[in-house]
């Protein structure tokens, strides 16, 4: 095993199987369905099944669980193939989907009908609800379930021809009423949906449920140990009797995990979609929401979010990890690989009164790494630095640039401020000071030296910039818990700033590009915003971690 892999469960499991000769290859899926953007939830579940499959030199299957159209499109399969590859991994094959085995899937319903293990209820959603029991009473036989044989088959391939409308029928397995695991209480197999389905068209009137098409996907392509979460667990004893009922040409070995929950997240596609359509969020992709889309979107780099699922480790017990931890692991990847950059958020004219001439200064674009090169700055008599950056009388614990007291503007150059101008309500509008030394990293020769290093722009050729500030989406740290998500939004989960500061090389930015704007945190230009007409960066994380929830 790599040495940047922990030992896990599934990685012990999987190596006995080959060991012992159960398989010869290992063949894992990802089986999203395809009704909604991928989150935080699902990169740990790529990460598992595409990395078991590359660890031990076998093929991992992208598979689209599509049994569902009303909820399902295009947008959504482009944007699933688009993050796994995003992430770093590449399927075997080509993409699969669950609409292909719809023939087969349908002549193997007839066969359990043809040998009384499925029948046709007509039982409203509301009556099979009843008929169905709850967990501590059994279910009751429902009304249809003695139809003979000739019946079932007719009344399912009228079904099949479209003769029945939305819901009038369902195809159930005769499994066991009184079962004490209620996903064997005849659980359904097909029901009608007059629906277009986005790869079949209209060809189907009846769809399969995911229960009954899942594991007969994974029989078909083959699939070793389909990596399952813990939810379906209970689930495994109703896949293992369609496996044992069906005339399947392999069996696979089904072995569950813990999901990836982290505090203040949800990973319910149902919610997010929520908030999407209620407009609380901009779409899928917005770098506040916790999908893949919008993590990268805000500039989290893929290698650390595989890092960070690696990291939490893979196990059987359910836990919530600390989205610190995630922070954590882009802060460390981003500090070794960002280049530096200067933006100055709140600008404040700063007029240098005794610079002979325009300074072209030299300035690291990684203070820790040489090999990012350096880039030049022009540094004329008017800059501008930001607001908070001067007082005009402080204590000794503000170490920035004070009316009589001395700075260093990044670069080198120490200057002293003598005086400001103010607007009729007072607020400072300009800043004057003197250059003590002119050369980069120079002390002055008095001996006083600057109490603090600021950031600047020149005013002759900083350009204007669009700046996102994103926080946590949610205030509360298990926002899954609220009655309405809707609520727990933090409202100061994005502030945007218009006429910012920056470096003119900063406009040449590629989209996706990160920079660490110095003293204020990391920064990625829009993927789909940013231009050279109108720059946009979009907050990847602060430098530090500053958060306080509301619930802290």
């Amino acid at each position: 095993m790599s040495a940047d892999l922990r030992s896990n469960f599934l990685r012990t499991q999987v190596q006995s199987d080959l060991a012992e000769d159960r398989v010869a290859e290992v063949v894992t899926r990802f089986p999203p369905e395809p009704n909604g953007f991928l989150h935080i939830g699902h990169a740990k579940s790529i990460t598992v099944n595409f990395g078991l499959a590359l660890q031990f030199q076998g093929r991992c299957h992208l598979r689209f669980d599509d049994t569902n159209p009303e909820a399902e499109s295009q947008e959504f399969i482009d944007s699933i193939q688009e993050d796994v590859r995003w992430l770093g991994f590449e399927w075997s094959g080509e993409v699969r989907f669950a609409s292909s085995y719809f023939q087969q899937l349908y002549d193997w319903a007839l066969g359990l009908i043809d040998r009384g293990l499925a029948y046709v209820c007509d039982l409203s959603p509301d009556e099979a609800r009843h008929y169905r029991g709850s967990l501590t009473a059994p279910g009751q036989d429902s009304p249809f379930r003695e139809r003979s044989v000739a019946e079932n088959r007719s009344l399912f391939e009228q079904m099949r021809a479209g003769e029945f409308v939305d819901g009038e029928r369902v195809l159930r397995a005769k499994i066991d009423m009184s079962s004490p695991n209620m996903n064997m209480r005849d659980p359904i197999l097909y029901r009608i949906r007059h629906a277009t389905h986005h790869q079949t068209g209209d060809q189907w009137p009846i769809y399969p449920t995911y229960d009954y098409a899942h594991g007969q996907e994974d029989a078909l392509e083959g699939i070793t140990h389909s990596i399952c979460t813990l939810e379906f667990e209970d689930h495994r004893p109703l896949y293992d009797w369609f496996i044992e009922h069906l005339p399947v040409p392999h069996v696979p070995r089904q072995i569950e995990f813990a999901r990836l929950n982290t505090s203040y997240t949800i990973t319910s596609k149902r919610k997010l979609k929520l908030l999407v359509d209620h407009g609380v969020v901009t779409g899928w992709d917005d770098p506040r929401m916790p999908t893949i889309a919008g993590l990268r979107r805000r500039g989290y780099p893929a290698a650390a979010i595989r890092h960070f699922c690696e990291e939490v480790g893979t196990s059987r017990s359910d836990s919530v990890v600390d989205v610190a931890m995630l922070e954590s692991a882009v802060r460390d990847d981003l500090n070794r690989r960002a280049p530096r950059a200067m933006c100055v958020m709140s600008p404040l004219k700063l007029t240098l009164t005794n610079l002979p001439g325009d300074l072209t200064l030299s300035v690291p674009n990684h203070p820790a790494n040489p090999d990012f090169g350096e880039r030049c700055l022009e540094m004329g008599a008017g800059l501008y630095i930001d607001s908070g950056d001067f007082r005009e009388e402080a204590n000794k614990h503000f170490k920035r640039l004070v009316l009589g007291k001395r700075v260093r503007l990044r670069g080198g150059v120490v200057v002293e401020a003598e005086r400001c101008d103010k607007d009729e309500s007072g607020e400072v509008v300009e800043v004057y000071a003197r250059c003590i030394t002119f050369e980069p990293g120079v002390d002055p020769e008095d001996g006083v030296k600057p109490k603090g290093v600021i950031h600047w722009v020149s005013a002759d050729h900083a350009v204007a910039a669009t700046i996102r500030r994103y926080d946590r989406l949610f205030s509360v740290a298990e926002p899954a818990r609220a009655e309405d998500v809707v609520e727990v939004v933090n409202p100061r989960s994005l502030a945007v700033i218009e006429g910012a500061m920056v470096e003119p090389m900063l406009v040449q930015a590629v989209p996706e590009s990160v920079f660490q704007f110095e003293r204020e945190g990391y920064f990625v230009a829009d993927r789909h915003d940013h231009c050279a007409n109108s720059p946009v960066f979009n907050m990847t994380i602060g430098l530090r971690d500053t958060w306080s929830g509301a619930d802290a």
